[in-house]
């Protein structure tokens, strides 16, 4: 579904050193395709970051960077921003079994061992490490909920999503945020959990929060509405939002799709008959969408035919089986049929039938237009496919 191929955690740590100790600033970043690059050194006059949990339940730590620890902190700092995360992991795990280093020393090792684990492709060790930053309970509530926020995130990614859930409830109980970004994850996990009732006011809440809402968003909200039986809502969200971007592609697919799944087909119809006339289709799950519609819609085989020809035409759609039997029915039920047609079509789509059934029908076709000899040969190739009916097909082979 809508998330589940992007990293959405935290990849960033802006560290800032002076003499006198260690000051840890964190980053969100919402995707791992966040420039690494970018020079991760902050200035050593840099002031202190700004509180990104002003509401925060949890009282932040006192306690600061150990002065017996300093050269292991630096190291471990400086193998970070050069982007070693070997060696980071090396200095990360000797700060942690120090009995001399305190809960912030250590939460700051696990916290910057966990982004270069992450860094590394390291999921399950960057969910070790991040439980350990929460467990010390060292850093500042920056560091802290941002901590919790990435190992929510990567639990969800790591199909533990009832982990990732109860860990976000935490993030959210405790750091009172509202970010409709954050939200959106909330949103999601309890979509793929199937708590859609619950999944719905959080996507709405997202969706109302951000000034320019994800169009994958309003889909998951979609979704979570059909899935919870509310199909006149979610067709009514899809409406309002393809009636405020009536040039949006998207959102006129989408109203598409809503149609399609509350059996409203005239209605799916109308909206692509307006998106073919302005020449919008433009890929091939586009056309395939298409042509579904008006395959299930009366009397539209005309325009069933006109969209797989069009398509085929520009090489938007590959000629493979569910194409050639599309288009093989939609002449067959044509008014008048156009039946030599749909017999091509039936016998360019009966080869690529992971069966033989495609065969069996084109061969009743056949006889049923007195081509007899080669009914017999699609009824025989029927049988070597496999198919359900034996009977049908030997009757028609032993035809006299």
């Amino acid at each position: 579904m809508i998330f589940r191929n992007h990293k959405q955690a935290v990849l960033t740590v802006l560290i800032a050193t002076a003499l006198g100790g260690v000051v840890v600033t964190d980053a969100v970043a919402q995707s791992r395709s966040s420039d690494r690059s970018s020079d991760r050194r902050g200035s050593k006059n840099e002031a202190k970051a700004e509180a990104l949990y002003p509401n925060a339940t949890r009282q932040e730590p006192t306690v600061k960077a150990s002065p017996k620890l300093g050269k292991q902190l630096q190291k471990l700092i400086d193998s970070y921003n050069d982007q070693k995360f070997p060696e980071t992991l090396a200095a990360a795990n000797e700060i942690l079994a120090n009995s001399a280093a305190n809960t912030y020393d250590k939460s700051l090792a696990a916290q910057l061992a966990s982004q270069a684990s992450y860094q590394s492709d390291d999921n399950a060790a960057a969910i070790g490490y991040l439980k350990q930053v929460l467990e010390f309970n060292g850093l500042d509530n920056n560091g802290h909920f941002q901590s919790m926020l990435m190992l929510g995130q990567l639990q969800i990614q790591d199909d533990k999503t009832a982990e990732g859930l109860a860990t976000l409830d935490k993030y959210f109980a405790e750091s009172k945020s509202t970010k409709p970004e954050e939200l959106i994850i909330k949103g999601q996990a309890l979509y793929q959990l199937e708590r859609y009732q619950e999944a719905i006011p959080v996507i709405k809440a997202a969706i109302a929060g951000s000034t320019a809402p994800k169009d994958n968003w309003n889909q998951l909200l979609m979704a979570a509405m059909s899935e919870a039986g509310q199909t006149g809502e979610a067709v009514k969200e899809a409406e309002a939002l393809a009636a405020k971007n009536p040039n949006d592609k998207k959102a006129q697919m989408n109203l598409a799709s809503m149609y399609l799944q509350a059996d409203q087909m005239a209605q799916a119809a109308t909206v692509m008959d307006k998106l073919l006339a302005a020449g919008q289709l433009s890929e091939e799950r586009e056309y395939k969408h298409a042509y579904s519609i008006y395959a299930n819609t009366e009397n539209q085989e005309k325009k069933v035919i006109q969209v797989i020809d069009d398509g085929l035409a520009k090489g938007v759609l590959k000629p493979d089986y569910q194409v050639y039997l599309a288009l093989a029915q939609a002449n067959y039920y044509l008014d008048p049929p156009q039946v030599d047609k749909a017999i091509d079509a039936w016998q360019k789509a009966a080869p690529l039938s992971k069966d033989g059934e495609t065969y069996l029908n084109l061969a009743r076709v056949l006889h049923s237009e007195g081509r007899i000899a080669e009914a017999k040969q699609a009824a025989q190739q029927a049988l070597a496919k496999g198919v359900k009916n034996q009977a049908d097909a030997k009757k028609i082979i032993n035809l006299k």
